[in-house]
């Protein structure tokens, strides 16, 4: 078995399947582990239309469960492709000719950013846009850390970047322990935000997949990649004068990132030709911003989405 790519923790969450395809969502469960990623998908079944397909990523510690708060408040959107991030989510972009907006959260955004930036490499498919959720530049991230109070909020990053310890210290401790324990840092003091969250044992979802070994290595290697290639690759663009010239819409919350930066700010300084639009979460909505406050999150995507579509 390819150990970046554990298909019995696809099989496993068979539960999660059901109630995802539920919601009108299809599967790619029966190739997976021959696809090397698992995917959902909605009106996706020639990538050659002219619609344009809505690529949705999730973020850390989260799956495509992430999803399943908001999915049906955006089903005016016929085309959906919600691939998992332990393959190579660029794969189907860079073969295909299709019309795509992304959308991510946190780690997922990060892909988006890359992705956005690179979008004039993609020579058979055309970026519409991309939304980002809840994060700033990743190199301004790590720079924010010459703030004592900042490095301990976001003390994660440096540990799950030395991915064999962080490894070995969350199986020790209990990587679902370790996992909830991180949720309830970054969730929102909202009592209703809170309440939002926990709907669908979001929780206990996101924590389970982490009793696999090889989703903690391959997230912790994300985190790894995180501080060396990708710091590398927005230094080398930002000399190069390479910028995102797609629309970008960045959401973010107001009371977590929006109390360490100013996201507006941050992000103008990364534009090139595309327009930037920035909305606030407030009301004790943290981090979560989709679990937390799916009905604006919604609202703001299909906004986005009908702009561009």
């Amino acid at each position: 078995m390819d150990s970046l790519f554990d298909d019995n923790c696809i099989t496993a969450r068979l539960d999660d399947v059901q109630y995802m395809t539920s919601l009108g969502l299809e599967s790619n469960i029966g190739s997976a582990a021959k696809d090397k990623v698992f995917f959902y998908h909605r009106g996706v079944k020639d990538l050659s239309s002219r619609k344009v397909i809505l690529i949705l990523l999730h973020g850390y510690p989260q799956t495509s469960h992430i999803l399943s708060s908001h999915i049906l408040s955006v089903s005016t959107i016929e085309q959906f492709l919600i691939p998992g991030l332990d393959g190579d989510t660029s794969s189907a972009s860079k073969k295909d000719s299709s019309i795509h907006s992304r959308s991510g959260h946190d780690r997922g955004a990060r892909v988006c950013h890359r992705l956005a930036v690179d979008a004039h490499s993609l020579s058979r498919s055309t970026f519409k846009g991309t939304i980002l959720m809840d994060i700033v530049p990743t190199i301004i991230q790590w720079k924010s850390f010459a703030d004592s109070a900042a490095a301990v909020d976001s003390y994660h990053w440096p540990l799950l970047a030395n991915v064999d310890l962080a490894t070995a210290m969350m199986k020790s401790l209990g990587a679902e322990t370790f996992i909830k324990a991180n949720i309830e840092r970054w969730a929102g003091s909202n009592a209703t935000a809170v309440a939002r969250f926990n709907e669908q044992d979001a929780k206990s979802v996101y924590a389970s997949s982490f009793k696999y070994d090889s989703v903690i290595r391959a997230s912790s290697d994300d985190y790894r990649a995180g501080a060396f290639e990708d710091i590398t690759q927005q230094e080398e663009d930002q000399i190069a004068g390479k910028k995102l010239d797609v629309d970008v819409l960045a959401l973010f919350s107001a009371g977590y990132l929006g109390s360490r930066y100013n996201v507006e700010e941050v992000w103008r300084e990364w534009m090139g030709s595309g327009v930037l639009e920035v909305n606030g979460f407030g009301g004790g909505v943290r981090h979560f911003i989709a679990e937390e406050a799916p009905e604006k999150t919604s609202e703001a995507i299909q906004r986005f989405y009908a702009r561009h579509g």
